[in-house]
């Protein structure tokens, strides 16, 4: 696409609640040519726009290996969401994109890969996990930890249950203190504290972790103890990001524009941008 501000136009095929405030879209773009052709990576990102409210930056949270459609996985907070969150099946929306980089899965052939994510964290690493399980051969054992407020606030909780059921992957899924409730049959605990007791192995291992703050930095310090070296452990930081193209400085850390360089980096660079990550 010639100009970078002009949305493709996609309709909204389907969605789906996912959690209190939480909606999946699938999209379909309207332009036959564009649905055909159209590709992205596993970790860029798009704008998605309603009209008349103006747009939000998210992660793509299907995988680069469907075609034909495209989802994106949102909490409503604020006046674009909100939007989104009150169309239709049969609506139509603009998206712009895909930007950024993207997860280097190409690299991690033959590595056995641990996904953490904690509450809304999930969707960006969620095409990560599909892409990689649909090419499963390719790499080694398939961890995952997963971790959210309450029970209600898990997202994906079909694919959760499909996860389980899989013979070639470990779903460990765990609630806060006092989120649990009757027919649980997770853990119970906080997620930094979880991946501990589980103890995953850090030899030929890479790590994508996404969630909030607080608990990515508790389980930074539980990878470090694990053995996990900074360069091994992957995020995305596509929720810093407004414009996409490195044009309204709100992702701007010292020289470093997130949108145009990222929205992905290891935890080494990360800890190179800022103090304390």
């Amino acid at each position: 696409m010639s100009n970078i501000y002009m949305p493709y136009l996609a309709t909204i095929e389907d969605m789906f609640e996912e959690a209190p405030g939480v909606k999946t879209l699938n999209l379909v773009f309207k332009d036959p040519k564009v649905r055909e052709s159209f590709e992205f990576k596993t970790g860029q990102f798009g704008l998605y726009s309603v009209f008349g409210y103006g747009e939000s930056t998210f992660c793509i949270a299907s995988p680069e290996t469907r075609k034909g459609y495209i989802q994106c996985t949102f909490r409503r907070v604020g006046r674009v969401t909100t939007a989104l969150s009150e169309l239709s099946v049969g609506d139509t929306i603009g998206f712009r994109g895909p930007y950024g980089n993207w997860f280097p899965v190409e690299e991690w052939k033959g590595k056995n890969i641990l996904f953490i994510a904690g509450g809304i964290g999930l969707p960006p690493v969620r095409s990560v996990i599909w892409t990689c399980l649909d090419r499963r051969e390719d790499y080694g054992d398939v961890t995952m930890v997963y971790g959210a407020r309450t029970v209600d606030d898990l997202v994906y909780k079909e694919e959760l249950r499909h996860w389980e059921d899989r013979d070639d992957l470990t779903l460990i899924k765990t609630v806060d203190p006092g989120g649990e409730k009757e027919g649980w049959d997770g853990e119970v605990g906080f997620v930094p504290t979880v991946l501990e007791e589980a103890g995953p192995g850090a030899e030929n291992t890479v790590c994508v972790i996404c969630g909030p703050p607080v608990m990515i930095k508790f389980s930074l310090s539980v990878l470090e103890r694990l053995g996990f070296r900074d360069d091994d452990v992957y995020t995305t930081l596509e929720n810093k990001m407004k414009c996409g193209v490195g044009k309204c400085g709100r992702c701007n850390v010292g020289d470093v524009y997130i949108c145009k360089e990222g929205p992905v980096y290891t935890a080494a660079q990360i800890k190179k941008m800022y103090n304390d990550f």
